[in-house]
């Protein structure tokens, strides 16, 4: 049995984060639902094509969309509807985008033949790249993210689109309790000036957060109800901070904002923290013992239902919480264990895995009519193996935490 101070044993998991500048989305412009986003990923050689995704979209009550590179075809797909999106760099991008030339030629290919009428947010540029164990792209990340905001600056677009990027749960060196949050050591002279970045421009910090991976790693030291978000859960107190945290998530975000402050503490006052990615599978390997339909339909309506009621956590409660769900569809050809191939809320032909028990309002201020697109899931096709994550097609970071050394994974 791991020690109390153990991240796994306590089921104090590194936050999942994403931070929007206010200037580009004020509170008062956006309903409770509308703080609800979900990943569109398209790792998969079945999934249908783009246009089919705005009536499953609009039947959800979502509009924003997270997408991991800048496909033509999706950015098309989302022209006029109102959806709001959050569009990938890819990690091989990097080191080429360091270069303001390259920079402005990427923005001019990929983002403004689609202005105005695609409604693009933010880039993400790369993905869990600071624990990828690639020192390359490690240095190019921040110049990366540094030349597309002075392009987009150039262009009169820097308070339109952000410029950030998505963190793996394993940048967190401690994590228990939330308020002992702190990176780890040998990433502190990166994540400092991406702070500052972030501080400077309004920007968002991402954090991919999945509470599953806590459970699946100590079911005995865990509670499911405490993983799954259930509102009857009596929860855990922090003693440091005198916070009482009656799920796991809201902990995990807390432990960021914890972190964020040790590490930089003009940036706290300033860097909201976001979830990019928060899921639960429903089926995997026969190991995988909590992927089953019936507690992914429990977790991704409770995650839904928090972040709709508009509320904070226990650290920020004046700051609505916002998350994108991972995913929208299974995805056949991701590697790795099969739960990986197993997040997404419908299958392929566009029928829900499960069904969940709670339901977003309508937002009417999205789709604008788009959602009626006509397409009626003819059984798949429209197969697309692009569209995919640069961590080795691997969402929210289970091989790179359990890739990590003992201490900075907080053992």
């Amino acid at each position: 049995m791991a020690p109390p101070s153990c991240l796994l044993r306590v089921g104090w998991l590194p936050a999942a984060l994403c931070v929007l500048a206010l200037a580009l989305a004020p509170a008062s412009d956006a309903t409770s639902a509308s703080l609800v986003g979900i990943n569109y990923g398209r790792v998969g050689s079945n999934l249908p094509p783009p246009q089919a995704v705005l009536p499953l979209l609009e039947g959800l009550g979502i509009g924003r969309v997270r997408l991991y590179d800048a496909d033509p075809a999706v950015l098309h797909a989302f022209a006029k509807t109102g959806v709001e999106l959050f569009v990938g760099v890819p990690d091989q991008s990097l080191a080429g985008l360091a270069d303001p030339g390259a920079a402005d030629s990427w923005l001019r290919s990929n983002v403004m033949p689609f202005l105005p009428d695609t409604k693009i947010a933010a880039l993400t540029v790369g993905n869990e790249v600071l624990t990828g164990n690639n020192s390359a792209l490690t240095r190019a990340l921040l110049p990366a993210m540094q030349s597309l905001h002075g392009a987009l600056a150039k262009l009169g677009l820097d308070k339109q689109i952000a410029v950030t990027t998505a963190h793996n749960l394993g940048v967190l060196g401690t994590s228990y309790p939330p308020s002992a949050g702190a990176f780890r050591r040998d990433l502190l002279p990166y994540i400092c000036p991406i702070l500052d970045y972030h501080a400077r421009t309004g920007s968002p910090f991402l954090v991919n957060a999945y509470p599953y991976f806590a459970y699946s790693g100590d079911p005995k030291g865990i509670h499911l109800e405490y993983a799954l978000l259930e509102a009857g859960y009596a929860g855990v107190p922090d003693q440091n901070s005198g916070l009482h945290y009656p799920n796991l998530l809201v902990a995990q975000v807390d432990a960021v904002y914890h972190a964020i402050a040790a590490a930089n503490t003009a940036a706290a006052r300033v860097v909201e923290v976001r979830i990019s990615e928060t899921g639960w599978p429903s089926s995997g390997d026969p190991g995988e013992t909590a992927a089953t339909p019936q507690n992914a339909a429990r977790y991704n309506s409770n995650a839904m239902r928090l972040v709709a009621e508009g509320k904070g956590t226990p650290l920020k409660p004046a700051v609505a919480l916002r998350a994108y769900v991972f995913a929208l569809f299974n995805e056949n050809m991701k590697p790795g264990l099969a739960s990986e191939r197993n997040y997404g809320l419908f299958k392929p032909d566009g029928t829900p895995v499960y069904e969940l028990s709670y339901k977003l309002p309508r937002d009417k201020s999205t789709f604008g009519g788009a959602g009626n697109s006509g397409w009626r899931f003819p059984g798949g096709g429209g197969g697309n193996v692009s569209g995919g994550y640069d961590n080795n097609g691997v969402n929210g970071g289970y091989y790179d935490i359990s890739a990590a050394s003992p201490d900075s994974a907080g053992y």
